[in-house]
């Protein structure tokens, strides 16, 4: 990943790019229509590979990798459930994100994992954390949530060590469960790299992983792109255009997928259109990756390269592609965003 040199080398190209408006009013659509391919095409990979996802019969051994069993059927639930909230109903993009959202529910057994889970850790917060898009998609075992709510409201519970972004993800797991959060979003944003608005050189691949989760947690997944601060959006709009471009460069896919999600979630129409221009040439690069199948590798160019296209080095990658094409096809083009207002201020001046 880039060092944080390669991040200063890409923020001193940004001269150009922070005037975005102006320079991205040709461009969006072109992206746009290349980012429905993607999705379709990722979607279908994941969907191909779904078995991939099934839960060992150990997986409640105490020896069993969390990692390589929940986790992973975690994010398959979330951005499913992601992506299902932002397609049409009815669409085939829907009825896939539906099955694949329901296949998880099913491996989870119904939601009685996840209170065999808390009953053997109770102290742990990733049963919660993937309990938490089932739940907002109203999948939900009241036996897991009635333990569940008895462990977090205890002191152990409120001063469990964690880093500030999953903190963050904690409270709007909560939130979507339908507790009374332990604690102030606002704060826990305030603790985060992103929320410190830091330097833009200081940018490497932790603390890009790390400011994408606080942005998807704090705009539940894009769902709510108006709960991240008006100062948060335009930091972004500034910078992200180089932070994705050094990734793009190093063949980062995974994290540059994240990325072009975070421009998905901006909290206004004005950031989204300085970020069409990035957006458009990240998908340009990103389906130049993608195989035939639909599946993009997590870094480098995959076969006959390292890392090889197996499920372990694709699935998530290709399951964040799928996602932020979804939330770039629902965005307005920034030649929409630029014609509106235009037609806006028109109007305006013929008024009497």
């Amino acid at each position: 990943m880039s060092t944080p040199r390669t991040a200063s080398r890409a923020a001193s190209r940004t001269g150009s790019r922070t005037d975005a408006p102006t320079a991205s009013r040709t461009t969006g659509a072109a992206g746009t229509a290349q980012a429905a391919r993607v999705c379709e095409t990722a979607l279908g990979w994941v969907y191909d590979h779904r078995d991939a996802f099934r839960l060992p019969a150990d997986v409640l051994d105490p020896g069993a990798d969390v990692n390589r069993t929940l986790k992973p059927l975690g994010e398959l639930a979330q951005l499913s459930l992601s992506i299902r909230t932002h397609s049409d109903p009815g669409s085939p993009r829907h009825r896939r994100a539906a099955d694949l959202l329901d296949f998880a529910w099913e491996q989870m057994r119904q939601g009685r994992l996840f209170l065999d889970l808390l009953r053997g850790e109770p102290f742990t917060t990733y049963p919660l954390e993937i309990y938490a898009p089932f739940a907002a998609a109203g999948l939900r075992h009241p036996g897991f949530e009635e333990l569940a709510d008895t462990v977090r409201r205890t002191r152990g519970w409120e001063r469990i060590e964690q880093e500030p972004n999953r903190r963050l993800g904690v409270l709007n797991s909560e939130r979507r469960v339908g507790f009374p959060q332990h604690g102030e979003p606002s704060a826990a944003l305030a603790r985060t790299w992103l929320g410190g608005l830091p330097e833009p050189w200081t940018f490497e691949r932790t603390a890009g992983y790390g400011l994408t989760h606080v942005v998807f947690h704090l705009t539940d997944w894009g769902h709510a792109p108006h709960q991240m601060p008006t100062e948060l959006g335009d930091y972004l709009a500034t910078w992200l255009p180089a932070w994705l471009d050094t990734c793009l460069e190093a063949e980062q896919w995974d994290l540059s997928g994240e990325l072009i999600a975070v421009a998905g979630c901006v909290p206004d129409a004005a950031s989204y259109t300085a970020l069409a221009a990035a957006v458009e040439t990240g998908w340009a690069r990103v389906a130049g990756i993608q195989d035939a199948a639909g599946g993009i590798p997590e870094n480098g160019a995959g076969r006959p390269h390292e890392p090889p296209r197996d499920f372990a080095n694709c699935y998530h990658s290709t399951l964040m592609a799928a996602f932020a094409a979804a939330l770039t096809d629902v965005r307005p083009t920034a030649v929409e965003v630029v014609e509106a207002a235009q037609a806006a201020q028109a109007a305006q001046e013929g008024a009497p």
